[in-house]
């Protein structure tokens, strides 16, 4: 009985078991190899926040390389052994004519994988950001809804709602370009709203309209000296424990609210 032609790589693979690593995996994956390569305390981790947050990306990305490696050796594989037992490939001379029949398979295919690199590399940033902050002893409420969805609301979302200019509103974006905007009522409402970034392309007039709307750019040490040396506006990671949440804390222990 003649087999049934192949129109998706991934589909097949997925039949037979064969898939890539999970994002979420590879974040847990990296983030535990930079901690027994430091085995950092508490302390430690926040102390070093700037650095660390740009090595554990380096690590995902060496992670994930790996992985989509061993996933495309193992499907290609066992795709090869399907051709032979099927009798489309019989000859070793035949390779190159067999998978040639199969090109547009393979195009789709490694379209695909680069599509998924691209969408995961965007989302690396923050989730890796969100995993190393949960690290930390400080308290929040995870993607609290208040007229939009933060990453994190400080000290916690019951007290937001009682008194909003005591809170501090934090989320993480790997780029904000004009998404900022989206999220302003946020930080107008608050202390101040917080955003962890990577984007090294904000112009002074974006900048300056972040300020007007107490809003924040926190941002790995090196992209803060090299980008942005003189803007009040933009912290590093260092100087945002140090100076802005650190202080809260100290306020919100004296009033008993954590």
């Amino acid at each position: 009985m003649p087999h049934a032609p192949i129109k998706d790589l991934k589909q097949f693979g997925e039949e037979k078991g064969i898939v890539i690593k999970s994002h979420r995996k590879i974040i847990e994956d990296a983030v535990a190899t930079v901690k027994r390569r430091h085995k950092y305390s508490v302390e430690q981790i926040k102390q070093n926040f700037d650095d660390l947050l740009q090595e554990t990306e380096t690590t995902a990305y060496g992670i994930y390389l790996k992985a989509e490696s061993e996933y495309g050796a193992e499907l290609l594989d066992v795709f090869v052994k399907h051709l032979i037992r099927s009798g489309e490939l019989k000859k070793l001379d035949q390779v190159g004519e067999v998978l040639g029949r199969h090109f547009v398979l393979f195009d789709r295919f490694f379209l695909s994988l680069a599509q998924a690199r691209k969408a995961k590399a965007g989302k690396t940033f923050e989730t890796l950001h969100n995993t190393l902050f949960k690290q930390l002893d400080y308290p929040f409420d995870e993607q609290a809804v208040i007229n939009g969805k933060p990453d994190f609301v400080m000290p916690s979302i019951d007290h937001y709602k009682r008194n909003p200019l005591e809170c501090v509103v934090f989320t993480a974006k790997r780029t904000l370009r004009e998404r900022w905007r989206q999220i302003t009522t946020e930080g107008t409402r608050g202390i101040g709203l917080y955003l962890a970034t990577i984007d090294e392309k904000l112009s002074g007039n974006q900048l300056d309209e972040m300020r007007a709307h107490k809003i924040f750019v926190v941002c790995p040490r090196s992209i803060k000296n090299e980008k942005y040396p003189d803007i009040s506006n933009v912290l590093s990671f260092e100087r945002f424990f140090e100076d802005h949440l650190d202080p809260k804390m100290k306020i919100w222990k004296r009033e008993g609210i954590i």
